[in-house]
């Protein structure tokens, strides 16, 4: 059990080491070497745990979905079964803290003047978003809405998450005006899945 929570310490600090790197030079700046001195590990342990720099993003990208799905998953909580308030509060308070959250904005910035491994998870590849948000908001509406058309939801569920997603990478309106008409969406396409779920729509 030592060796495995050793392991555990071990990886958690090369992606936090990634993550501070990322930060200061952007992802394109950031050495296999430089992250295993900020780390205090081994250029080849940071190797054996991830493979390759692009290994590392991966890990990196699932670290901050992760801790972006555990604060979704807290503010849906929170609202009980009143919808619009906890779709509300759950998009206001993601798109607030992408855009304070210094290592997004490293990335949205640094691939103005290069490309950068880590931008394809909000954008080409963003399944690993897209998954880890659904499913979380599936459950929250499974407790909510138990009689709504599980499709329907679905579908729900993912279009505004794919719109979350594009309004943190190509920014328009303010916050509180995008948050509060996603919001809205998000109220009318479960309220059509509750309705087709009991038959009158």
């Amino acid at each position: 059990m030592g060796d495995v929570r050793e392991g555990i310490r071990s990886r958690e600090a090369i992606v936090e080491a990634a993550r501070a790197l990322t930060i200061a030079t952007g992802w394109d700046g950031v050495r296999m070497g430089a992250v295993a001195r900020a780390a205090g590990v081994s250029r080849q342990t940071v190797y054996n745990e991830f493979g390759t720099k692009a290994g590392l993003a991966e890990a990196l990208a699932r670290w901050e979905v992760d801790r972006f799905v555990g604060a979704v998953r807290a503010l849906l909580n929170a609202h009980g079964d009143d919808v619009r308030a906890a779709a509300h509060a759950t998009i206001s308070h993601t798109l607030v803290e992408a855009a304070n959250d210094p290592l997004i904005k490293a990335v949205l910035t640094s691939t103005r003047g290069g490309s950068d491994e880590l931008l394809p998870y909000l954008t080409t590849r963003s399944e690993l978003v897209l998954t880890e948000a659904t499913e979380v908001l599936l459950e929250w509406a499974d407790r909510v809405l138990p009689g709504a058309d599980r499709d329907a939801v679905a579908f729900a569920t993912d279009s505004v998450v794919r719109l979350v997603i594009s309004h943190i990478v190509l920014p328009g309106a303010p916050v509180a005006q995008t948050a509060a008409a996603l919001a809205d969406l998000a109220v009318f396409l479960l309220a059509h899945a509750v309705t087709r779920g009991d038959g009158t729509g």
